[in-house]
């Protein structure tokens, strides 16, 4: 969630179990009207430490959760912070964009409640194994599932010159692209990079002056790009978010928090086009089975307060949308 790599609230596990979820009454209030006084479903399709689902089982006792996350650590810290409500929970440990079969697997037709909370975790970035922050050296690994696939080194170590151009610029907006992989194949020429501090000494470097005194560490960029390409996470997006609405009942809502651009366009773009008539502009009685899927609930994207901000540093960069079905979905 942290995209600045500083070490969030909560260093240790006990603090990490009750750090403060991301817009907490927000997200709850946006449910309410799905799930009051009813038998309900909602998948938490991020579960993470499980702070948000804990928050929905507490004030709706006839709420069954599905939590899913790809972070087997996770999963266990939530299973222990959901303990109380484990008769009503369903804990899966898959990516996000497997939610269709999830649901299959479960007997689920049809959901109340979606929720994604994207990017990193907070309690990640505060794994130093993990390698996800550039504030701490550490080994240059960035898998949200540890036990699968290549790691951000592999991707520096071997990737063509051209395609690692391409994932800088893609998924890091980074304007010194070219630069930044010039100098890693000069140095992965001498030796790999493996360490977190190798490339970050790297980045300084390379990137110019001017870059450096705006927009942050100049190394964040780079560290989302990796991070982004290594889970495959905007590919994961792609899938997900059209596969919830597809998931949701009639009344049911999809909320979703983002903290970089590239993932808020895909979800902006995919509760839009729910939203509007399919009927030709010039048509002068809509078919039912034109007329939106979607209500949306948001105006544009909502940031976080001063308030939240003060009190919860990892919501400064959060874009929170949400949607609600308000007729099935064409055959």
């Amino acid at each position: 969630m942290d995209e600045h790599g500083a070490r969030p609230p909560g260093g240790d596990p006990a603090d990490r179990e009750r750090h403060v979820p991301v817009l907490l009454d927000r997200i709850v209030a946006l449910f309410e009207p799905a799930l009051a006084d009813r038998d309900a479903v909602v998948v938490d399709a991020t579960l993470g430490a499980g702070g948000h689902s804990a928050a929905l089982l507490s004030q709706h006792s006839r709420l069954t959760l599905v939590g899913v996350d790809r972070d087997e650590s996770a999963l266990r810290l939530a299973r222990t912070r959901l303990a109380p409500y484990a008769d009503r929970t369903h804990l899966v440990h898959a990516v996000f964009d497997a939610l269709p079969e999830v649901l299959d697997d479960l007997g689920y037709d049809a959901v109340q409640g979606v929720l994604f909370d994207l990017g990193v975790s907070s309690m990640q970035l505060d794994e130093d194994e993990r390698g996800f922050s550039y504030a701490r050296d550490a080994p240059l690994d960035m898998r949200m599932d540890p036990t699968t696939g290549p790691t951000a080194a592999d991707v520096l170590n071997t990737y063509a010159p051209g395609e690692l151009i391409r994932v800088l610029h893609d998924y890091g907006e980074e304007r010194a692209a070219r630069r930044i992989v010039e100098a890693v194949v000069r140095a992965r020429r001498r030796a790999p990079l493996r360490t977190s501090a190798e490339l970050v000494a790297l980045l300084e470097d390379a990137i110019p002056a001017a870059a450096r005194r705006t927009g942050g560490n100049p190394a964040k960029r780079t560290f989302q790009a990796l991070r982004v390409e290594v889970n495959g996470e905007l590919d994961a997006v792609q899938a997900a978010v059209p596969a919830a609405v597809r998931a949701l009942a009639v009344g049911g809502r999809v909320v979703v928090m983002s903290y970089q651009s590239l993932e808020d366009r895909i979800v902006k773009r995919v509760l839009a086009e729910h939203s509007r008539s399919k009927a030709p502009p010039d048509m002068p009685v809509v078919r039912p089975e034109d007329e939106p899927e979607l209500r949306l609930l948001t105006r544009g994207a909502e940031k976080a307060d001063d308030d939240e901000i003060a009190a919860n540093p990892r919501a400064a960069s959060v874009r929170l949308r949400a949607a609600e079905r308000v007729r099935e979905a064409a055959a």
